[in-house]
């Protein structure tokens, strides 16, 4: 879903002016995919304010209509009705990982087959936590990745379960999501040396709880959901704060200033960690009323930094390295294998690629400071990719993003929003 009339191929801006830029960002992809599984189980409507309009969240709304429930989208809210979860269905997880991760287990409480398949690239995701938690909860599921088939009763028992979330924290999250419908509710252990991204847990069970669910941490790796009601009502989304991530570093890149309009005073959303993560780099933040406004130089420092609770954040700390004056060290993300693309390897080849000094380690890669030079920025399907590709086109004339239509993802406007921010600085 894009609301942008532009090429796939596109020539990253270039810019000596420092930035003087106000940026009203869409909606959590995190927090709008999660509310839209609550609010298919709720007990009563629920209108979901400053939703997300992009693949992601259109393949989840497409998912839970397939399956019964009434959504009605207009520009400014979505309303979603409950119904009775029923199949036969086929769902379209196209390379959303929380469709290919949350609605599986929602399925499981729908009557049915119920079919999943995505795009050729998401056959390569990790898969196999979802569909083996899944059989150990009694459900019937026949394939061991993408394409497989749920086979639904309508219920779940719930229980204890164990499970290796290693690959990522979306394998939590999607039991976790649907637990108070299960018959004595769900008690999640994971078992694996190292869970990434934990703060997206902490945010499922900060919306559970919103909702009126009893849900918990019962261990340092362990959650408990109780069996009840989840509310509906009205939910507002905040802003994605790490879709901020480019602009935040387009300010620090290009030096000046850029506001990102109602940033959250509290979240759990990982994208808040931009503000001490950008500031050990060089940049100077403060809050202006219910805005965070970056201030840079065009300075940057490198930094020895561990982002295994906020792997996604890589591709802009990355792409900020490869503009540094020392060398930066990214560590704790051996996870970003198994997203949209090898992550690391890809940020790693295109770095490369344009007369960077980029390494990958076992969990992440090292970067230190050379003189950049045009060429084609490869995205590798991954709207990440695309966006650390235009960080540096900033500074780096010459840039070709191979395909930035794949910022559709989460960000459709992303382009439009680039060029708002430099228009407004020139």
């Amino acid at each position: 879903m894009t609301d942008e009339s532009y090429s796939p191929s596109w020539l990253a801006p270039s810019t000596q002016i420092p930035l003087a830029a106000t940026i009203s960002l869409p909606g959590s992809k995190s927090l709008n995919n999660r509310e839209l599984i609550l609010s298919a189980l709720a007990s009563e409507p629920t209108k979901l304010l400053d939703h997300l309009e992009s693949r992601d969240s259109s393949l989840m709304i497409e998912a839970l209509v397939r399956l019964g429930v009434k959504i009605d989208v207009s520009k400014n809210h979505l309303l979603v009705t409950p119904q009775p979860l029923s199949g036969p269905a086929k769902i379209d997880c196209g390379l959303a990982g929380t469709v290919m991760r949350f609605v599986p287990a929602l399925a499981a409480l729908a009557t049915g087959q119920i079919d999943f398949d995505g795009d050729l690239a998401a056959r390569k995701r990790p898969m196999k936590t979802t569909i083996d938690s899944l059989r150990a909860l009694g459900v019937s599921v026949s394939g061991e990745g993408l394409p497989f088939s749920i086979l639904g009763t309508g219920e779940v028992a719930g229980g204890e379960i164990e499970i290796d979330a290693s690959a990522s924290s979306q394998f939590v999250s999607g039991l976790l999501l649907v637990g108070a419908k299960f018959k004595t509710g769900l008690t999640v252990s994971h078992v694996g040396e190292h869970l990434p991204s934990m703060p997206h847990i902490d945010m499922t069970i900060d919306v559970l709880q919103k909702r009126g669910v009893g849900a918990k941490k019962t261990g340092p790796a362990s959650w408990r959901v109780e069996p009840g009601e989840i509310s509906g009502g009205e939910v507002r989304i905040e802003p994605d704060l790490s879709n901020a991530g480019p602009f935040l570093a387009a300010a620090m890149v290009a030096g000046g200033k850029v506001t990102i309009k109602n940033w959250p005073t509290a979240t759990t959303q990982v994208g808040n960690d931009f503000d001490g993560i950008l500031q050990q780099m060089g940049a100077k933040i403060e809050r202006a009323g219910n805005d965070l406004v970056i201030s840079g130089t065009g300075k940057i420092t490198g930094i020895d930094i561990d982002l295994s609770t906020g792997g996604e954040l890589t591709p802009v700390i990355a792409a900020l390295a490869a503009l540094a004056e020392t060398p930066t060290t990214i560590r704790g993300v051996a996870h970003l294998r198994g997203h949209e693309t090898d992550r690391l390897s890809a940020l790693v080849n295109e770095i490369n690629s344009i007369g960077g000094d980029a390494t990958e380690t076992k969990d992440g890669m090292i970067i230190n400071p050379t003189t950049l030079r045009g060429g084609v920025w490869k995205t590798y399907e991954d709207h990440r990719m695309a966006t650390a590709g235009a960080i540096i086109g900033l500074r780096v004339p010459g840039i070709e993003i191979e395909d930035v239509t794949v910022t559709s993802k989460t960000i459709p406007q992303f382009v439009s929003l680039w060029n708002q921010m430099l228009e407004g600085s020139s």
